[in-house]
This record gives C-alpha cells, sequence and structure tokens, in this order.
C-alpha cells in the first residue's frame, strides 16, 4: 500500500498517510449499516483501548483463516524482540522493551500506550497488509504502512512489526492533539474520490475526530461505483481504503458506529474526542 500525507501548515513536511486503492483480502459480511463517509467510526469505539485484552486478541488472531504468502508465520505465532520506546506528552506513555514479544501482545500494549482501539489496530493490519489472512515477509516491514509516501519510497527505518504498529497508533494521537495541523478536521471538508484530481471530491461534513483521522491516515472516499462494488472490481477512480476499514470491523467487531454507556455516564467514559476521563485527584482533606 501506498501512502500519503498532507499537513495542514504552509510548508510542513508531511509525514505518512494510506492510500488503498484495491479491495482487501478476505471475506466479508453481507449485514453491516450503510457507509456513511461523514462518520466512519465513532470517538468511542477508535479510542477504547479496553476493547480487547492481549488474551482476547490472540484468540481472534488464532481464529483467522491464515495462509502466508511465504515462510512468514501467520499473526498468531508472530514473535518479536521490542525496544523501550520514551513517553511522547499528550500521545503515548512509555513503553519498556520485550524479549520474543508475541504480536497479540504488542497489539494490546501499544493500544493501551497510545489510546487507541486495539480492534482498530488489527482492523488497520488488514486493510494495509492482510497480515491477519495472508502474511508475507514484506506485509510485516510496512504492516501499517506507516512513512510509505504514495510519491517515494518508504522510509526504512520505520520499517517493522512493532515500528509500524506504534507509530500509526502515535500518529492518530498527533491527528487527535493537533488537529488543527492536519488537513481533515472536524466539519466540512473537500475529500477527493482518487489521488487523481479528475476523479472529483465532495463535500464532507466530518463529525468527529475518529473519522477525520482516518481521513488523515487514508486521504479518499469512495465514490459511488466503488459503494456499488466493494468487492470491486476496480474502476479507474476507485478507492477501497476507508470503505474496507468500516466493512472489516463490521465483520469482525459489530458497528464502528457503537457508543457504551450512551446517556447514563460521564461523557468523558465514551473517549469524547480521543480522552477518556481525566485521572482523580486524591482528597486533600478540609
Amino acid at each position: 500500500m501506498r501512502l500519503l500525507r498532507w499537513r495542514a501548515l504552509a510548508g510542513a513536511t508531511v509525514v505518512a498517510a494510506v492510500l488503498t486503492l484495491v479491495p482487501a483480502v478476505g471475506a466479508f459480511s453481507e449485514q453491516r449499516p450503510a457507509f456513511d463517509p461523514a462518520d466512519i467510526i465513532s470517538d468511542d469505539s477508535f479510542f477504547n483501548p479496553n476493547a480487547m485484552t492481549a488474551a482476547d486478541i490472540q484468540e481472534f488472531l488464532e481464529d483467522r483463516t491464515c495462509v502466508p504468502k511465504d515462510d512468514s508465520p501467520c499473526l498468531d505465532r508472530y514473535r518479536v524482540d521490542t525496544p523501550a520506546v520514551p513517553a511522547s506528552r499528550d500521545r503515548c506513555t512509555a513503553m519498556r522493551g520485550q524479549r520474543d514479544e508475541p504480536a497479540s501482545s504488542i497489539i494490546a500494549r501499544v493500544a493501551k500506550a497510545c489510546t487507541i482501539s486495539p480492534q482498530v489496530l488489527l482492523v488497520l493490519l488488514q486493510k494495509e497488509q492482510s497480515l491477519l489472512t495472508a502474511p508475507s515477509a514484506s506485509g510485516y516491514q510496512k504492516a501499517t504502512g506507516y512513512a510509505c509516501p504514495d510519491t517515494a519510497a518508504c522510509d526504512t527505518k520505520f520499517f517493522g512489526f512493532f515500528n509500524q504498529v506504534y507509530r500509526a497508533a502515535w500518529q492518530f494521537r498527533e491527528y487527535t492533539v493537533h488537529p488543527d495541523d492536519w488537513r481533515y478536521r472536524v466539519g466540512s471538508n473537500d475529500i477527493q474520490f482518487h489521488p487523481n484530481a479528475a476523479c472529483g471530491s465532495s463535500t464532507v461534513k466530518i463529525v468527529n475526530q475518529a473519522t477525520a483521522n482516518l481521513y488523515n491516515y487514508t486521504p479518499y472516499q469512495p465514490n459511488d461505483e466503488t459503494l456499488a462494488n466493494p468487492k470491486g472490481p476496480a474502476g479507474s477512480c476507485s478507492t477501497f481504503g476507508n470503505l474496507n476499514f468500516s466493512r472489516l470491523y463490521s465483520q469482525w467487531f459489530g458497528s464502528p458506529l457503537a457508543v457504551r454507556f450512551s446517556g447514563w455516564v460521564p461523557a468523558c467514559l465514551n473517549y469524547a474526542d480521543g480522552f477518556g476521563c481525566p485521572p482523580i485527584r486524591p482528597f486533600d482533606g478540609m
């Protein structure tokens, strides 16, 4: 998958975003909500790091039908030494290094450190490189498509499964804590159907930060032809990335628009705008 990022600041260097021009590998459930380009996933579904434990993720990976493209292991058997990572203010807490760490543990720890749902990371790994169903050595190197610009070769310093998972989660937090620095924001946005501007665009009124994050990472919406043929074949102006995200999430985890506890608990518990409730300060007495 190729990447393309735009920053809103004049002259700023673009970082990375994913362009998915072909349907993802794997069957999809036909029972799914209609795709709304303005509301792809709720903030609560996107930013909930407690959606799955490492054990849940491991069981989920073991339940996938996996046929590697080469001698690579399936993700449920993938293990790698992971580095220590310092805290990144407002983005991710510090992570300690581990020896021979399973992929399921990496996904769970990154999700917790960066306050991103592990379900989102699992869908991203499939959407980008089909790592859950058809892994390959190249796929593990570019697992989330991070730092692979559409107009240049991938930056190899970000290669590797841990780096890719961590940097994607970090990037989603960056979009969230500095939304004005990035092209797509909550509100009205002109979003193209394809990198070829001749394919056209339309105004999308993005309703939440999570959806804006997906467009900053994958900056295209499906056109009518793509929506009518979600499994392909691709037309000359087709992009499937955000549609595949929605379809995969729906197939695996239910509606991406779900919100827990709506209406009867504090809004912060729903991770409004990407943040849960602040820590409770100790009572200092009278």
